[in-house]
């Protein structure tokens, strides 16, 4: 299992940080944002493949932002991934 810290961007949780072990996300947990909703997208994705989250999760906005917590996680799962292909 490998740890993963992401700074966000456009969004009001300023980090993200998870764990993947092979394909499977565990751990979620954000700096800042939204307390309540981010700690129910961590509890609903604890366990998840990690590319059916990204393609849930992807794309997702808020407000009139262009991302969203949700869409700054799937980002921070597919650098992960495409880090632990090299």
């Amino acid at each position: 299992m490998k740890h993963y810290t992401y700074n966000t961007s456009g969004t009001c949780a300023r980090q993200l940080s998870f764990d993947l072990d092979g394909r499977t996300v565990h751990n979620v947990s954000f700096s800042g944002g939204c307390n309540g909703n981010l700690k129910a997208i961590s509890k609903l994705v604890e366990g998840m493949d990690a590319r059916e989250l990204v393609e849930k999760l992807s794309g997702n906005t808020c407000g009139f932002k262009n991302t969203s917590c949700a869409d700054q996680l799937a980002r921070a799962i597919k650098a992960a991934e495409a880090e632990q292909s090299l």
